[in-house]
Parts: C-alpha cells; sequence; structure tokens
C-alpha cells in the first residue's frame, strides 16, 4: 500500500537543488532573475511541463484499463513529485512578482497544491493494494464510505480548480508571446 513518503522526500531534495541553482543564479546576476529572461522563462518552461506531466500523464494512466504501464501507486507517486516540483519552479518563474493575469494563476496554483495535499490525505484513509485498487472489508463499511465520500467531493473541487489553472496558464503563455515575442 502506498503509505511511505518517499516521493515528498524526492521533491523536497529536488527543490533544494533547484534552490541551490536558483540561489547561484542570483549572486551571479546580482538580482533576482525576470521572468521574461532566459533563466526566468527556463525554468518556466519545466515548471510548467512538470505541471502538464501531472495532471495529463497519471490521468491518462488512471483510465486505461486495457495498457497496464506500471503499477498506480508508481504514478501516484510521480503524479505527487511532479505536482510538486512543478509549481515551485513556476513560482521561481515568477521573479516574486503577484500581478495580472500571472498572479492569478499562481494563486490558483497554489490553491491546486494545497488541495492535492488534502486529496493525498483522504487518498491515503482508504486500504488498497500495491496496484491501487481498494482493499474491502479491512475498515468498517460506514467508515470506508465516507472515505469514498470525501474523495468524491474532492474530486469536484480539485479537478476544475485544476482545469481553471491550465486554461489560465495557457493564455498567460500566450499573452507573453505575443507581447514579448509577437510584437518585437
Amino acid at each position: 500500500m502506498l503509505r511511505g513518503n518517499r516521493e515528498l522526500w524526492l521533491a523536497f531534495l529536488a527543490m533544494i537543488a533547484i534552490t541551490g541553482v536558483y540561489g547561484l543564479v542570483v549572486v551571479l546576476m546580482r538580482e533576482i532573475p525576470p521572468a521574461s529572461e532566459l533563466f526566468g522563462h527556463g525554468i518556466g518552461i519545466i515548471g510548467f511541463v512538470f505541471m502538464l506531466m501531472t495532471e495529463t500523464l497519471y490521468s491518462i494512466r488512471k483510465r486505461s484499463r486495457s495498457v497496464r504501464w506500471g503499477r498506480m501507486s508508481a504514478w501516484l507517486q510521480f503524479h505527487i513529485f511532479t505536482g510538486l516540483v512543478g509549481p515551485y519552479m513556476v513560482l521561481l518563474h515568477t521573479s516574486w512578482k503577484f500581478n495580472g493575469l500571472a498572479g492569478a494563476t499562481t494563486l490558483l496554483t497554489v490553491i491546486i497544491v494545497i488541495s492535492g495535499f488534502v486529496g493525498r490525505y483522504i487518498f491515503t484513509r482508504i486500504p488498497r493494494t500495491m496496484d491501487g485498487l481498494e482493499i474491502e472489508g479491512t475498515l468498517s463499511q460506514e467508515a470506508l464510505k465516507q472515505a469514498r465520500r470525501l474523495l468524491a467531493l474532492w474530486h469536484t473541487i480539485h479537478i476544475p480548480i485544476g482545469m481553471a489553472l491550465f486554461v489560465s496558464a495557457f493564455v498567460h503563455i500566450g499573452a507573453a508571446l505575443y507581447y514579448a515575442t509577437f510584437l518585437k
């Protein structure tokens, strides 16, 4: 069963390494890297790709009935890892400026990450096999029903916020390309 915190520790270590690189860039540039320059763009693009992988790959694997591409628990760990590291990189991309559409996108990112922690907590309350399938009969049926209802409620909140986040992010990317690149 998925009870360990390996993905959280790996994400934490990755964020420490990313912070070290970011700090080195700050020291070398003697300023916070602007979001519109090479390092800022690069960290934002990589973070956004991680976020896209978080959203799409786990969802595709979860819904795939015919093809088995590894255990669901491993995919959930990947989902959690990229769901923490990607938003962190996007946060660094902001150059600590939170105005306009980019600020709204950052707020949605923070909300979705917090929601993900809540979902992980609820998910771990439901006993599962190594493949991620629910185990019947280990908890009282009422506790299991309550956990399933909470998870269903959580999905009705988490998924629309995630969709709004990606719509907002794509509009931000389109606007950034249009105003910063195509108009020059």
